[in-house]
């Protein structure tokens, strides 16, 4: 399509550039979803996971794991890369295994784990209108007719096991094989960032559930060059990479908890910031600008997707710290400026208590920094300061109405 009145066509602008600038060259191999060949420095864990697996090849029940450990430290990819490995191992041996993947943060109520499970064995169930229990007892019946063996993967299982009724339906799942009646097998696999998950469970859920416990440590700065060094040769065009790149996102993401996911997202973010400008070569003024827009990002969508009240604790931290000039605030001060926030929008405020679990909720989600502080005969408290950029999570708050009214001065 032509300018008007010879202005250029903004979009075949676009296009153009698109076609002429060559920075990536398979783009995709940075993505969080992709499974690489090889995964540099968790060989011990793709091996210990696989003996767990291994008697599916038999036809046998495999065991039940949990895999531990913080955000980008490979845990996902492990265990989608020995599944995949099996699966294949399984058509060339002619034996029935089948790997069934959850993300249980995006399939966030027990209902809607319950149906994936049962998509993933061939049962088709209404977005709506049955009860789990209905739901569960489909896939049991599925499940016998097919016969085989079915690994069932809960990544971040720990938000299921806070939802009412998730426990429940992981009892179930634990369970499961003693319906079977041998005519199939069962096993689960859960991932969670929580090291402390399993104790939150109730003992007749955990009893069961965590036979084989994997951890993962964090990645050295080291470790995370060699990854990316792995994934940048299948993912740029050659000499695109200025010097000191690659050292640059590692040494970053290795201040982050030795995150992989946000090293990849670094060098990722950093080549698309180069090709938007134009720029022959990724340098580390890319990736400095990439650590804000992610950072920013990441804020915004982690805030947005938070409930009303949690919202209100966060923004009665900003406010608190504001008013101590950034240093850290307590528990007992973060809950008296919430309850003031819930009264100037005329809400009933929830319990200290649950104050005090949002903030650990919070905490997981990287929003704060929180650990618990003795003060002397006054008890213990939990001591708390932001770990985001306050503007961005301000940014996202603006977007909900209601928390919108407390902003405008």
């Amino acid at each position: 399509m032509a300018g008007v009145r010879g202005v250029a066509d903004p979009l075949e602008e676009v296009f153009s550039s698109a076609l002429t600038r060559r920075i990536f060259r398979r783009r995709w191999v940075l993505l969080p979803d992709y499974v690489p060949e090889t995964l540099p420095h968790r060989e011990r864990e793709l091996r210990r996971l696989a003996e767990v697996l291994a008697p599916a090849l038999r036809g046998e029940k495999p065991g039940n794991a949990f895999l531990y450990g913080l955000t980008g430290t490979g845990k996902t990819a492990v265990a989608r890369h020995v599944l995949m490995r099996l699966e294949g191992k399984a058509r060339e041996l002619g034996v029935a295994v089948r790997a069934i993947y959850v993300n249980v943060r995006q399939r966030d109520t027990p209902y809607k784990v319950a149906a994936s499970i049962a998509e993933g064995v061939g049962v088709r169930v209404p977005f709506t209108g049955l009860s789990v229990g209905e739901v569960y007892e489909r896939s049991v019946k599925r499940l016998k007719r097919l016969g085989g063996v079915y690994i069932v993967v809960l990544d971040e299982i720990d938000f299921l096991a806070k939802r009412p009724g998730g426990q429940d339906l992981l009892y179930r799942l634990t369970r499961v094989n003693q319906e079977l009646g041998g005519n199939a097998w069962v096993s689960l696999v859960g991932i969670t960032n929580s090291l402390s998950f399993v104790e939150s469970l109730e003992p007749r859920v955990r009893s069961s559930l965590g036979e084989v416990e994997l951890v993962f440590h964090p990645y050295t700065a080291p470790q995370l060059k060699d990854i990316l060094e792995d994934r940048a040769r299948e993912a740029f065009n050659p000499g695109v990479l200025g010097e000191g790149v690659i050292d640059l996102c590692a040494a970053l993401a290795a201040r982050e908890h030795g995150d992989a996911r946000r090293a990849l997202d670094l060098l990722r973010v950093a080549g698309e910031i180069a090709e938007r400008r134009g720029d022959p070569l990724v340098t580390e003024e890319h990736v400095y600008a990439a650590r804000i827009e992610i950072e920013r990002d990441r804020v915004g969508e982690v805030v947005r997707g938070l409930p009303l009240h949690a919202k209100l604790v966060i923004l009665a931290i900003i406010r608190r710290q504001g008013a101590r000039e950034g240093k850290s605030v307590y528990t007992g001060e973060v809950y008296e400026e919430y309850k003031r926030l819930t009264a100037e929008l005329g809400l009933e405020h929830v319990t200290l208590r649950r104050v005090s679990g949002i903030l650990g909720e919070l905490d997981m989600l990287g929003l704060v920094k929180s650990r618990v502080v003795s003060r002397g005969r006054y008890g213990k408290t939990r001591e708390v300061i932001l770990d985001a950029d306050p503007k961005a999570i301000l940014e996202a708050l603006q977007e909900d109405p209601m928390v919108a009214r407390l902003l405008e001065d």
